[in-house]
């Protein structure tokens, strides 16, 4: 019964994804989404000739009050717990309103929601690993029809809760490597793919403005960080071999992408050190991170967000595409058609998928030819065998 209301409420919620969706994606020239490791193919082409919203079928007008749809012919009752209200429940690891990874799928939950005449969703932010059962413990018992997850760091309760839940349906945007799970639909990219991809994209930027050197600053060189700048210098010395990237940890460990103060000196240091481009690939640190990159001349990038290019209040020269809203309009759509199911797990794919993936905002004819290459070789597996020696250095010893 959970499965055909979902299906339902989905049907209704995919009408609104497709009218919205482009309020979150930016149409750039690029090829086909990117952010390989975390959202569905910022194309190289979110920005461009793909249409990042999955939901690109026709589209009729959802009903804003009525919370009943029709699925296949069968009135079906959106509320599934039957309290006459339709409500998300989004859980962030970090700020909802960080302007990068955390706070993309808490707009899209908003913007369906509010599109679709639906309750304001419940959105609990900056849980800690250590916090994630209670916390999530806590949004399912506040009446949530569906829970969305948005990272996998706060993800191992999942496998408790869910049989302690079974009328919410959960999803979560849990990345690569997050095992399959009785009840939980998932969405994974490749994070080596992306980070492939932004690396190019910083090396031909790079190229063409003098410089020779990228600043990649995370947190506290966590499994994941180590694959995403391994696989950003690779695509970036595939540019100019000479080229050099620098890793600078700036958070506490686990999990600190937010640490501002210690964000700024280490970009600071680093552009004393000459350096001409950085990767802010942090959370409630990366608005703040740009615009210090803005008024220092440097080359930078979004960290998940597909939207970049088209911010007029910060000026992003690439967007790194794995944007979890992106994503959510995809799954929408498949959990209707009965292509993803409770358990399943869709992997976007730079090159194959519009979502994931890094664009260049602005490029030059030649620029974009070079990016749709190298997406093209992605797609076709060109570099497999690297980037699975980049993801066995980066968790070798867990």
């Amino acid at each position: 019964m959970k499965t055909a209301k979902i299906l339902a409420a989905f049907a209704a919620l995919s009408l609104v994804a497709a009218a919205c969706g482009d309020d979150d994606t930016e149409d750039t020239a690029a090829t086909e989404p990117a952010a390989a490791a975390t959202t569905a193919a910022p194309d190289a082409t979110d920005e461009g000739a793909t249409d990042t919203t999955a939901a690109d079928s026709d589209t009729t007008e959802a009903d804003t009050t009525d919370t009943t749809a029709d699925a296949g012919g069968e009135g079906i009752d959106l509320d599934t717990n039957g309290d006459g209200t339709v409500v998300f429940g989004v859980a962030a690891a970090g700020p909802r309103d960080d302007g990068a990874y955390y706070q993309a799928m808490v707009d899209k939950a908003t913007a369906i929601s509010e599109e679709n005449g639906y309750a304001e969703p419940i959105v609990v932010d900056n849980i800690t690993t250590e916090d994630a059962a209670t916390e999530l413990a806590n949004l399912a018992e506040q009446g949530v029809d569906v829970i969305l997850v948005g990272a996998s760091e706060i993800a191992d309760p999942l496998a408790d809760l869910i049989p302690q839940y079974p009328d919410i349906f959960w999803y979560c945007n849990c990345g690569a490597g997050y095992p399959e799970t009785p009840g939980l639909a998932q969405s994974q990219d490749d994070s080596s793919e992306i980070s492939y991809s932004a690396g190019y994209a910083t090396g031909l930027l790079l190229q063409e403005a003098g410089g020779t050197s990228a600043a990649f600053i995370g947190c506290c060189d966590l499994n994941f960080e180590k694959e995403a700048y391994l696989a950003y210098e690779m695509g970036l010395q595939a540019v100019d071999p000479s080229f050099t990237m620098t890793y600078i940890p700036t958070g506490a460990f686990p999990f600190d992408f937010d640490n501002t103060a210690g964000a700024t000196e280490a970009l600071n240091g680093a552009i004393t050190n000459g350096a001409g481009a950085v990767y802010p690939y942090l959370g409630g640190a990366h608005e703040p991170l740009v615009k210090l990159a803005n008024e220092s001349g440097l080359i930078t990038m979004s960290a998940g967000a597909s939207d970049a290019c088209e911010r007029d209040d910060l000026d992003y020269q690439i967007a790194v595409k794995f944007d979890g809203g992106d994503y959510l309009d995809v799954i929408l759509n498949e959990i209707l058609d009965g292509t993803l199911e409770e358990g399943g797990v869709r992997v976007f794919r730079v090159g194959v998928d519009a979502e994931p993936g890094a664009v260049i905002c602005d490029p030059t004819p030649e620029q974009q030819a070079a990016m749709d290459e190298v997406y093209a070789q992605i797609a076709a597996g060109d570099f497999a065998a690297d980037f699975g020696a980049i993801k066995g250095q980066a968790y070798a010893g867990g």
